[in-house]
């Protein structure tokens, strides 16, 4: 990924010309107080900068932008700063883009990446990666999709939207030393006309990124965003839900259907198999947007 030239984040507040993030500048911090993880923003991807502002401009979508509270970019102090490498320091931060892709009976695939991935290895994250050059999000969401997964989705085959933005650090804390990547990542979710049955037949995960696919209903998810860090993982399953979880998993270029304990998915901490904190925020998006559908 290191290859090819990145599409970068610019700023702009109170109208002023969007200028290029630093690396180790907060992007959620530089639109709200420093004690908040939380803030509103307008952006727009256009002409190979993805635009990021307080103010709404030509082309802007409104949705929240949020860090986790363990930011690194959040409590960063001028010691650790002078440690980073030059080279991390003028790389800017990067535009991402993840895809919650909704099934026609509701079900969301999640994706397992690969332990020896040097970024995340291990975690459970929607299908994603960098914008590259001349891309538009949907467009480099697709690419995302299909490059892991297998899955094409044809034109009128789905639609789409927005969800939020999410303020993406590795390592993700401090306590696991300096960042070295910066990134602010679009939510999407695509919602295909097939259900999860027709789409599994498609599947064909690749490998070097993913060790296994799953289709997550409603009812495990609204499980998984309950249990973030910032709160000690069930230690017992909680009530009404299945020991296990069907999964797709991938090892030599095989593809075989086993059981895993839901209990994983509930996994909150370091150096576990989860779900990452970012996919947490998306999924809670999702399902507030879906209870929101149900009531009209």
């Amino acid at each position: 990924m290191e290859g090819f030239k990145k599409v970068l984040v610019y700023l702009s507040k109170d109208n002023s010309i969007p200028q290029c993030a630093k690396f180790a500048q907060s992007i959620t911090g530089h639109f709200c107080g420093s004690h908040e993880d939380q803030v509103p923003v307008n952006f727009c991807l256009s002409n190979n900068k993805f635009i990021v502002s307080d103010n709404e401009f030509q082309g802007s979508t409104r949705a929240f932008l949020k860090r986790p509270p363990f930011c690194p970019f959040k409590h960063l102090d001028a010691t650790q700063l002078s440690l980073l490498r030059e080279g991390t320091q003028s790389r800017g931060v990067d535009t991402g883009v993840a895809i919650l892709l909704q099934t026609a009976n509701k079900k969301i695939l999640l994706t397992r990446r690969a332990k020896n991935l040097s970024i995340f290895p291990n975690l459970w994250v929607p299908p994603g990666g960098h914008v590259e050059l001349n891309e538009k999000l949907l467009t480099a969401g697709l690419r995302e999709l299909e490059e892991e997964t297998g899955l094409h989705l044809k034109e009128g085959g789905y639609s789409s939207m927005m969800l939020g933005l999410w303020e993406s650090a590795y390592p993700p804390g401090l306590s696991r030393g300096l960042p070295k990547r910066h990134h602010i990542v679009s939510y999407l979710v695509v919602t295909s006309n097939e259900e999860h049955s027709e789409l599994q037949k498609r599947l064909c995960p690749n490998e070097e990124e993913v060790s296994a696919c799953a289709w997550l209903e409603p009812s495990i998810i609204e499980a998984i965003v309950t249990f973030t860090d910032e709160k000690e993982a069930p230690k017992t399953l909680p009530d009404g839900l299945p020991p296990t979880v069907k999964i797709t998993t991938l090892c030599d270029g095989l593809m075989k259907d086993t059981e895993l304990p839901t209990l994983v998915l509930l996994n909150t901490g370091e150096d576990v198999e989860r779900v990452s904190d970012g996919t947490k925020y998306a999924l809670q998006l999702w399902l507030d947007n879906l209870k929101s559908q149900n009531h009209l």
